[in-house]
């Protein structure tokens, strides 16, 4: 039986994108094909990798985007032999035909103003317009900067941070139910409605003896904002059922 003596272009590459060390590249291509990759081979498809990445992030944004998501998540990043927490601010935009896709992913060392500021500007910089409304989890420097790059854009909070806030301050066997209610306040078309029901639920809260829960969402309904309608159907319920409320 023959045996393959070398890795392919592409077989190099999957393994160099699902995170694989150039060490144990040249270990696993050793033990499977018989012969092991360079360092400098691993470094040149690396450095192929990264800026294929590079093109892709700052690639110019043609379209309008209506509505657009953003949060920070944090990974662990290896730095000088160390690893230490590293936010990375993510934008998922609403194309103008209801469709997402991400628009932006860089890296900062935390959520701060500045680091919010210099997102957004770089967003707009590759062609950003059109937005009306932005949503994110509240955090202060990302509600300051939103208002200063993109003055003209509403500003709603995540449901799902508002939901898990509200959820926070309920007992696990009542969850289902309180939940559920909360869902009927973002199913409402109009900003109107939503109020009235929100109102609604905190009366109902109240009732059940979760007076917390029902000041966060007293506190809390006044961030939301209404999809338009053209939008309203394909991203309301499939952010709900992302949720799992649904």
């Amino acid at each position: 039986m023959s045996h393959h003596t070398h890795l392919t272009l592409r077989e190099r590459e999957d393994i160099m994108m699902a995170g694989v060390s150039t060490r144990r590249i040249e270990d696993v291509s050793e033990i499977l094909w018989g012969s092991s990759v360079s360092a400098a081979t691993v470094s040149n498809l690396n450095e192929k990798a990264f800026a294929s990445v590079e093109e892709w992030r700052n690639r110019p944004l043609e379209r309008a985007y209506p509505y657009v998501y953003v949060d920070g998540i944090y990974l662990k990043r290896s730095w000088g032999g160390s690893y230490e927490n590293v936010a990375v601010m993510i934008a998922i935009g609403v194309n103008d035909d209801g469709y997402r896709e991400v628009i932006g992913a860089a890296e900062g060392f935390t959520e701060s103003s500045e680091c919010w500021r210099e997102f957004l500007s770089w967003l707009k910089s590759r062609g950003l317009r059109g937005v009306h409304m932005f949503t994110g989890d509240k955090a202060a420097g990302m509600v300051g900067s939103i208002a200063e790059v993109f003055p003209e854009a509403a500003y709603q909070r995540c449901t799902v941070h508002f939901y898990r806030n509200v959820l926070a301050k309920v007992p696990k066997s009542k969850r289902p139910r309180v939940a559920a209610t909360l869902k009927a306040v973002h199913a409402m078309e109009s900003r109107g409605a939503a109020e009235a029901k929100a109102l609604e639920v905190a009366d109902a809260l109240d009732g059940m003896r979760l007076g917390e829960a029902a000041k966060v969402v007293r506190d809390g309904y006044v961030d939301w904002q209404p999809f338009s309608g053209q939008f309203f159907q394909r991203l309301r319920p499939a952010f709900l059922n992302s949720t799992g409320l649904m």
